[in-house]
């Protein structure tokens, strides 16, 4: 349900209320009146045939009369303490319902003045730029005066806020941290490929290692097959002939 609904619904309550207490006052007030006059003799009053058991009543019609008379007057005389209840519940709604129309004036204000709508400096005429822009709001154009004033008011006080969090720095803000958002996944990118690099080094390495071991292996097994074949056909080859293979690259195939 909308907030006007809700409002016009809300009137429509408090005014049959007020009405209904009327009718009880005026019907009190009447009944009251006239049962006084007929107990005078100036008017009639309610004749009913009643009999307590072989015993006639003939004042029966006046003492009803009476009796729903002094009811109704006790019943007016308990309704300014239900007016009052009902003033204060319609002061509060009225309340609610201003403090709402309230806040939505701020935080339209609020908005503006962080996108740097508002220039004036002045308390004075910067609050009155904020009435000029509410009042020509599609939105706001319909609250009361002082509502705009409040809103305006609190939108002033505001105002070193609205400017600190402006949208243009806020935009800066973000497009900073996206800027340093993209150069940490640059730099991660480049620890991933550095780290896949080492260990491509690593395993490279682990290969030549194994593949030194595996061709000092084959030769000493030729030296030890084809040495003392050599020495009989009297081809003995020179020891000092043999190159060894460098102990850096031994000592980093060990590790």
């Amino acid at each position: 349900m909308s907030h006007s609904a809700k409002a016009f619904r809300r009137s429509a309550a408090a005014q049959i209320q007020w009405i209904a207490s009327a009718l009880i006052v005026v019907a009190g007030l009447t009944l009251a009146s006239v049962t006084l006059a007929g107990a005078l003799g100036y008017l009639p009053v309610l004749t009913l045939p009643l009999q307590f058991g072989d015993t006639l009543l003939p004042q029966a019609g006046l003492l009803v009369q009476a009796g729903l008379a002094i009811f109704l007057l006790a019943i007016v005389a308990c309704l300014p303490s239900g007016m009052r209840t009902l003033a204060l519940e319609t002061s509060h709604r009225d309340f609610q319902i201003s403090m709402s129309d309230v806040a939505e004036a701020y935080r339209i204000c609020h908005a503006a003045d962080r996108g740097g709508v508002f220039m004036l400096s002045e308390q004075f005429d910067a609050v009155k730029e904020r009435i000029k822009y509410m009042r020509d709001h599609p939105d706001l154009g319909h609250l009361e005066p002082d509502i705009l004033e409040t809103a305006a008011e609190m939108s002033y006080a505001s105002r070193e806020l609205a400017e600190t969090y402006s949208d243009e720095n806020v935009a800066r803000a973000r497009s900073f941290l996206a800027h340093r958002q993209e150069e940490v996944a640059i730099y991660e990118d480049r620890i991933d490929r550095a780290l896949t690099a080492c260990r491509d080094l690593r395993r490279q390495r682990e290969a030549v290692g194994v593949d030194e071991d595996m061709i000092e292996s084959r030769l000493r097994a030729m030296d030890e097959e084809f040495g003392p074949l050599l020495a009989e056909l009297g081809y003995e080859r020179q020891r000092g002939n043999v190159i060894a293979l460098p102990a850096a690259t031994k000592g980093m195939a060990a590790e």
